[in-house]
């Protein structure tokens, strides 16, 4: 099984915490749909004809593309991959471009599933954000998306922003859940280097981030999401039984997948690599039958330290069985002698040949795994 993912380098406007790839030039968007599709044609043996569970339009704003549009790169994946007919097919949209007619639009070209970002219910996050919707617009967005037959939405949060109380917090959690939304990706903010958010807590126009806040908010919003029902089945993700992303769980899970567009990233299993994140540089490669990219070939130690790294932001946490079988008992020697010491703090548990991180330890899920990493020559 292998996933795709389509990069839409497009927004309508910047928000102020962002830092992907975009850009609000929207004239080469017909263009960008070509060279996508052109770069389908270099990239068709790229998966080895592995059946393709996930398609994935990430951005970027892909929400919006021309229905038409979205129709042709969806019809140029089953033309060329082998797509499943039960594949989840995920939009990132939102809320703005969200209406009846365009969801309709989206489920007749094989859109199964959105992913909206509301970011917050609260109008003065929304403005400080630069959002271009408002929470009215947001929980209609959800309303419709829902009436319209998409039962495996999903939407994102931010918490441990400027202003926002854990009241607000708890607030915007209770909406979501009367909402009925299966699926929740709540997002520490994280101040980015070259943004506006950056520059204006540099002049002591926004409130820095408060670590600490920021901390308290996580175990908040996981003790309360997990007592209305849902999995905290990845740091940042929580979802209704059965309503869990396949294609973002398949990253965590060391699955391949093929990423089409400006800086869109692909992994065969051993070997990774990443387009260029400039428009008009891919647009001229990709006009001369090239695809601008950089590659690595990953070392057993790379692969392993990415596994321990992944895993353990999932619930299900680290198969040391796996470990052993694919890189060798000294391998699950070495890290199980070093997690005793995440065991002892209690912010690990085992469960059987699994080490699993608690709540507080995923406040260090970072750190963890970096004192788990191994280095070159140890294997």
């Amino acid at each position: 099984m292998a996933g795709i993912y389509i990069h839409i380098p497009f927004c309508r406007k910047a928000c102020h915490y962002c830092n992907f790839h975009f850009s609000t030039r929207l004239g080469p968007m017909e263009a960008m749909v070509d060279a996508l599709l052109r770069e389908m044609e270099l990239t068709a043996g790229f998966l080895n004809d592995a059946a393709v569970g996930t398609l994935y339009f990430g951005g970027g704003t892909p929400s919006l593309l021309p229905d038409a549009a979205l129709g042709r790169l969806i019809g140029a994946v089953r033309d060329r991959y082998s797509l499943q007919p039960d594949a989840e097919i995920t939009l990132e949209a939102n809320p703005d471009d969200i209406s009846r007619e365009r969801l309709s639009a989206w489920k007749s070209v094989g859109i199964n599933r959105l992913s909206i970002g509301v970011q917050s219910f609260r109008d003065e996050d929304l403005r400080w954000m630069n959002r271009a919707h408002t929470a009215a617009e947001a929980r209609e967005a959800i309303a419709l998306a829902r009436a319209a037959g998409f039962h495996h939405d999903s939407i994102d949060l931010i918490y441990g922003t400027p202003g926002l109380t854990d009241a607000d917090l708890l607030s915007n959690l209770a909406q979501a859940i009367d909402l009925g939304c299966p699926h929740l990706s709540c997002y520490a903010l994280t101040v980015e280097p070259r943004t506006a958010l950056a520059r204006d807590i540099r002049l002591g126009k926004m409130t820095p981030v408060d670590g600490d806040a920021q901390a308290r908010q996580f175990l908040l919003l996981s003790e309360t999401l997990r007592a209305a029902g849902y999995e905290h089945y990845e740091i940042s993700n929580f979802a209704l039984p059965g309503h869990r992303s396949r294609h973002n769980s398949s990253y965590w899970q060391g699955i391949p997948y093929l990423g089409l567009g400006p800086s869109a990233h692909s992994f065969d299993g051993r070997n990774r690599r990443w387009n260029a994140a400039n428009n008009e540089l891919y647009l001229q490669a990709i006009a001369r039958g090239e695809i601008p990219f950089e590659q690595e070939t990953l070392t057993p130690v790379q692969r392993l330290n990415e596994y321990t790294m992944t895993a353990l932001r999932t619930m299900e946490g680290m198969d040391m069985e796996r470990v052993g079988r694919d890189w060798g008992a000294d391998a699950r020697h070495q890290l199980e002698k070093v997690a005793e010491m995440a065991l002892a703090r209690q912010w690990m548990t085992r469960e059987g040949q699994r080490l699993i991180l608690t709540a507080e330890g995923r406040l260090f899920a970072d750190g963890i795994a970096s004192d788990l990493f191994l280095e070159e020559g140890t294997l």
